[in-house]
């Protein structure tokens, strides 16, 4: 069997990975996406569209790669972020116009993101979507990587420079090169849906931290909420079964009534929490990115920002790698150039390595100490909020965080162009 030939290969053809494919492109790369559900057909708008939280860094980075026209009508700003502790007095109350922003991020439909990426494949030259394919093999010899997969019940191979691994937190990649990864189960699961609440959400967002979990409400289209609530695991499936009514008085109690009563509800859906972390992101020409390098919990829903800006880490060395490259420089890309070079994916993942431990730990060390009973440590996280809340110093550097603007910032996030392979969009 003869391998098709790539130069660069992306396994999961999920946000992440579709989003690397734009970002590639461009640079005159060809790049193959394997996918292993084929995918869904749009829908229309529906109240139960799911949302997806992005800092404003990750809002600049979806503007670069051309996908945040497709997105923008079904995008709810967020102006004003408020963090409680349910039963303490401690709160953080951080307004964006008050530190001279427009917005902290937006929340956008994750159908309308779906659509949008699918839309920019399609428009781009040099990029394959392949579905449905599951990865079975990986090998990687004399400067290329092949990967066997499965397509309908037949074995097929592709062949490329650079291998990227971006197919989940259980990536088949990752198994296959056989990189272990520490696991740590938080005994939780997020029960996820809209909900109408009787106080319009004025572009705000709300987060309280319990004994149970955090319970978050974002601001989404119109007048609709989309509720994060994390609990038990044995007290998930009671959560999805009991009766609309119930659900909501329950729900209301546990915002603290934020946004008074909340008086309907969509469909819920429930996901299981844990983290997952690799011993390492890369094996010679293979790169982990997204979930399948760090799956963290939702608290300061961070999981997707941390996999666009690796997108965007990695599309900027790849586009700087190119003899001449720079920011300014004219256009064209070298087909010369080597994308699963050692010391590119070395530079990558030195850039990447402090933003990983800083992010996928900050949200551990949230969820462990907003889980502790100990009153000690619940008198000194209550403090902690008092403390933040009256500082406009550590606001802005909460808010920084949030916003995905932390230690070495990609250009993308800072609305800059990639180099000279890069085109402008309109």
């Amino acid at each position: 069997m003869t391998p098709e030939r790539t130069d660069v290969l992306v396994v999961g053809g999920g946000l992440v990975g579709a989003s690397l494919a734009c970002a590639l492109a461009p640079l005159g790369l060809e790049v193959t996406l394997l996918e292993a559900a084929a995918p869904r057909q749009p829908d229309p708008p529906s109240y139960d569209d799911r949302t997806l939280a992005l800092g404003a860094a990750s809002c600049r980075i979806l503007e670069g790669l051309g996908l945040w026209a497709g997105v923008a009508d079904s995008a709810t700003a967020i102006r004003q972020v408020t963090v409680t502790e349910r039963g303490r007095p401690g709160h953080v109350l951080m307004d964006a116009a008050a530190m001279g922003l427009p917005a902290f991020g937006h929340v956008v439909e994750a159908r309308a993101f779906g659509e949008a990426v699918l839309r920019r494949l399609e428009a781009l030259e040099g990029v394959r979507f392949e579905w449905p394919v599951r990865a079975t093999g990986l090998e990687q010899e004399n400067g290329r990587v092949t990967v066997t997969a499965e397509r309908d019940g037949q074995a097929t191979a592709w062949s490329a420079r650079l291998v990227i691994g971006a197919d989940g937190a259980n990536s088949s990649i990752r198994s296959l090169l056989g990189i272990d990864a520490h696991s740590h189960e938080y005994g939780q699961v997020a029960v996820i849906c809209n909900v109408t609440p009787e106080v319009f959400h004025d572009h705000r967002a709300f987060e309280r931290m319990t004994d149970t979990g955090p319970f978050a409400l974002l601001p989404h289209v119109g007048e609709r909420c989309g509720l994060v609530w994390c609990v038990p695991e044995e007290a998930g499936q009671a959560l999805l079964d009991t009766d609309e009514a119930a659900f909501l008085a329950r729900a209301t109690e546990r915002s603290g009534g934020a946004l008074g009563d909340l008086q309907r509800c969509g469909r819920r859906s429930l996901y299981p929490l844990r983290r997952v972390v690799p011993e390492r992101d890369r094996d010679g020409r293979v790169l982990l990115l997204g979930n399948a390098a760090h799956a963290i919990h939702p608290v300061g829903a961070q999981g997707f920002n941390l996999g666009l800006r690796d997108v965007a880490v990695l599309a900027e060395l790849i586009a700087d790698a190119q003899p001449g490259a720079g920011p300014g420089a004219g256009p064209g890309a070298d087909p010369g150039i080597d994308p699963g070079a050692d010391h590119l994916l070395e530079r990558y993942s030195e850039w990447r390595r402090p933003d990983h431990a800083s992010t996928v730990g900050w949200s551990h060390d949230m969820v462990q100490l907003f889980a502790s009973q100990s009153p000690l440590t619940r008198l000194a996280r209550s403090a902690a909020l008092t403390a933040v809340g009256l500082s406009p110093t550590l606001q802005r550097r909460l808010a920084s965080r949030a916003m995905g603007y932390r230690g070495r910032v990609p250009r993308l996030a800072l609305g800059e162009p990639l180099g000279r392979a890069w085109e402008p969009n309109p």
